[in-house]
């Protein structure tokens, strides 16, 4: 920041929860309270609502969204996809990426504090859970540094074991959006002996998360997740940050009625003893800052006791506070977010304007055309389709751009079972009279219940055509 001296930056080469050793230093934030907090905890219950609930919702009698790695079925709002559909989940990726990137540069690091499971878990239940039994940040140092006692055994026994139940329910509805419900119900009643695997894999993801929100915590946010490093290459001086108006708050003085040139800052430090991370935001901009705005309630709470203007610290760019300049929407911000909504539209238009039928047509490997008699050349065809729907019907096969016969092995109509694949065999037979080519292009239609739902391309060996 502009009003920093060059040798007040030495805090950007530390990260606040680590000491000069390299040992952790445990954080403990002052519960937050005010309007930015009240506000992200409403939209945790509804994230909540959300994240326990979408497994039992069903659209067709399916899960609304399904990520069945080991079977390769990936379900999403009620459409299927297959592995055939990978490219679309690598476009979706990239576009993703790249809505990160832009969403980063227009607005910073609010995916972190907003929406970002991991804040939202921790702040929003694991937190509280703490703050409720072991009390406030003060109380909870106390206790860290006691002597161990049947009271103290007793809290640390029952925070680790409610930590313990809602990191095993969070592990049971992560691992329903792999297998889905059924599956995870039969998972839960029947003996371990026939689900090992899934058994060990609730006990790693259990694991796992209850590492992370009762021991790791803010270490994920500054030491294991690369966003936090990314955003330092995405943020420009006109992204809308947590930031720490300078212009108005230095010099910091202790609060007097008088404050004579001294800055609206009265250096009460409850920004910092709020901060999930640990960080002073007066320093600026620092990747250990994920936005949260746990210090902009606790200053406007300040402000407000000593008749002071709200927004010391507030969400803006550092380039508006250099300027004196009120938050706009700039022309930049503007382009970055018709970006940001044309990725996120192209994404749902992948999404659900996948076809619900694929197939593919291939020649029989090693087959030769063969005569029909004096006036026409068959080729033999196999083909292959998935059935991308809840739904039974049956495809028929006709010859799009020539004349031609097709000529079914077996059955006229392919069936396609609910989410299945179906195959089958088939003929074209053209007339000698319409082969210009040793091999020619054809065009075959997919129709089901006489509409017209893919088109597949192939190819036709003919004779070599007689030149005169």
């Amino acid at each position: 920041m502009a009003f920093l001296k060059e040798s007040e930056h030495s805090f950007r080469d530390d990260l606040s929860n680590i000491d000069e050793k390299g040992k952790r230093k445990w954080i403990f934030p002052t519960k937050p309270k005010g309007k930015f907090t009240r506000a992200r905890y409403w939209l945790s219950y509804f994230y909540f609502a959300l994240f326990f609930g979408l497994p039992f919702l069903r659209i067709h009698g399916k899960p609304v969204l399904l990520f069945n790695i080991p079977e390769g079925k990936f379900i999403i709002f009620g459409a299927i996809f297959w592995p055939q559909d990978f490219f679309i989940f690598g476009l979706i990726m990239v576009a993703a990426i790249l809505a990160i990137a832009l969403f980063t540069m227009a607005y910073g690091r609010i995916f972190c504090g907003w929406i970002c499971p991991q804040t939202i878990f921790l702040e929003s239940l694991f937190r509280r859970i703490e703050y409720l039994i072991d009390g406030d940040a003060a109380r909870q140092r106390w206790l860290r540094k006691q002597a161990w006692t049947p009271k103290k055994a007793g809290k640390r026994i029952l925070k680790h074991s409610l930590f313990l139940l809602i990191s095993l329910l969070i592990a049971n509805t992560f691992l329903a959006y792999i297998i889905g419900t059924a599956a995870l119900f039969e998972l839960m009643t029947e003996p371990i002996a026939q689900h090992l695997g899934g058994f060990m894999a609730i006990l790693v993801f259990t694991g796992v998360f209850y590492g992370v929100f009762a021991f790791l915590r803010e270490l994920v946010c500054t030491n294991i997740c690369p966003y936090g490093r990314l955003q330092s290459v995405l943020l420009d001086k006109d992204s809308i940050v947590v930031a720490y108006d300078y212009k108005r708050g230095e010099p910091k003085a202790k609060f007097r009625k008088v404050q004579g040139d001294a800055g609206d800052c009265i250096d009460c430090d409850q920004c910092v003893k709020v901060c999930p991370t640990g960080i002073d935001i007066r320093n600026g901009t620092q990747l250990e800052c994920v936005n949260c705005t746990a210090c902009i309630d606790a200053c406007d709470a300040m402000m407000k006791n000593i008749n002071r203007p709200l927004g010391l610290i507030r969400y803006d760019s550092e380039n508006n506070i250099a300027e004196g300049k009120k938050s706009t929407f700039s022309p930049k911000l503007k382009a970055y977010t018709a970006a940001l909504l044309a990725i996120i539209m192209g994404i749902a238009v992948l999404l659900f304007n996948s076809e619900n039928v694929d197939g593919s047509i291939i020649r029989s490997a090693g087959m030769l055309y063969q005569e029909r008699g004096t006036d026409s050349i068959s080729n033999l065809y196999n083909i292959k389709f998935i059935n991308k729907t809840f739904d039974q019907f049956d495809l028929t096969l006709q010859l799009e751009d020539r004349q031609g016969t097709i000529a079914m092995v077996g059955k006229q109509e392919i069936t396609m079972k609910p989410e299945s694949q179906g195959a089958s065999n088939f003929f074209i037979v053209l007339p000698r009279s319409a082969l210009q080519n040793r091999k020619e292009k054809l065009k075959v239609g997919v129709y089901q219940n006489g509409k017209l739902v893919l088109y597949l391309k192939t190819t036709f060996l003919g004779p070599m055509p007689q030149r005169s």
